[in-house]
């Protein structure tokens, strides 16, 4: 059976994408072939195809997560034929991947192949976020974007820590922000005064997952210890008025988020750490998903199908 990828062969939007033909290889030492029964959609997928980079990096391949069944295993892995998987890789808009055993889970049997497709990239990230902010148990923080896919997840890791989330959002979605044990408030003007009546025994940390002038001008008011004030989007921000910023320029986050891979899929399979899908798409649809994924949306996470 022939296998296919979906390749950006330029830089911009769903019109870019094409279907291409593929020869998937057979795992040697160490390694698996999946195939890939859905593949995450993130905003980082966008990014990477976005205008204004160097030409000579085309074609691009998409996708950097997917979740799927082991159809065979090289010598020095634990994995057998049929076992259900998820992992992160680099061209994850597929119908089959052969990678290294060693960045491959178990799926947790309390997901589905979409959501766990959807798990780990902001699974981990959200961790980073928390890791890196000090959040511990008893405190209360602040969430900006409480209804994102990361907010989401960060909700969820922070009950089981015992932090208490003051999470931004617009109204229509508070209810899903509660769902997930978050306390909701409105964004936009008036925002500081109503995280203060909503936590008024202060707020020890600062997450933003928005990059909004407002979120960087909320937390700073918030919280004096600029090494708990953390944004994984504002980089330059962040960095003119002495905050943190995670992700791919920090060195730190890469190490991190691969330790904390484990954990991720563990509370998953443990049932405290769920992935909403808001919409999934068949394979050969993906740039039909792609276009969801880069518009307005309701809450939860997109995936490709097989």
């Amino acid at each position: 059976m022939m296998d296919y990828r979906w390749v950006a062969v330029d830089f911009g939007g769903p019109e870019v994408l094409r279907r291409v033909e593929v020869e998937v290889p057979e795992p040697g030492h160490g390694q698996v072939r999946i195939d890939v029964r859905a593949s995450g959609m993130n905003p980082a997928d966008a990014k990477h195809i976005a205008p204004g980079q160097d030409r000579s990096l085309l074609p691009l391949t998409l996708g950097f997560e997917v979740s799927g069944v082991v159809s065979s295993a090289g010598p020095g892995t634990d994995f057998s034929a049929g076992d259900e998987v998820v992992t992160r890789v680099g061209g994850g808009y597929a119908t089959a991947v052969t990678v290294p055993a060693a960045g491959v889970y178990r799926k947790p049997a309390a997901l589905s192949f979409p959501g766990a497709a959807n798990l780990l990239l902001v699974g981990t990230t959200a961790a980073d976020l928390l890791h890196t902010s000090q959040a511990a148990s008893g405190e209360t923080v602040l969430l900006h974007g409480g209804a994102g896919a990361v907010g989401v997840s960060l909700l969820q890791q922070a009950r089981v820590l015992g932090i208490r989330v003051i999470a931004t959002a617009a109204p229509a979605n508070f209810p899903f922000v509660e769902r997930f044990g978050g306390v909701p408030v409105e964004y936009g003007p008036g925002l500081l005064g109503r995280v203060r009546a909503a936590a008024p025994e202060g707020i020890a940390a600062a997450l933003d997952t928005v990059g909004s002038s407002e979120a960087g001008d909320v937390s700073l008011a918030l919280v004096k210890d600029r090494s708990r004030v953390v944004t994984i989007v504002d980089a330059p921000r962040a960095k003119a008025d002495g905050y943190v910023f995670v992700g791919g320029s920090n060195p730190a986050s890469a190490p991190f988020r691969d330790r904390a891979a484990p954990r991720i899929v563990a509370l998953a399979a443990g049932g405290d750490l769920a992935v909403p899908i808001a919409a999934t798409f068949a394979f050969d649809d993906a740039p039909a998903g792609f276009a969801m994924l880069t518009s307005p949306h309701p809450p939860g996470k997109i995936a490709l199908t097989r």
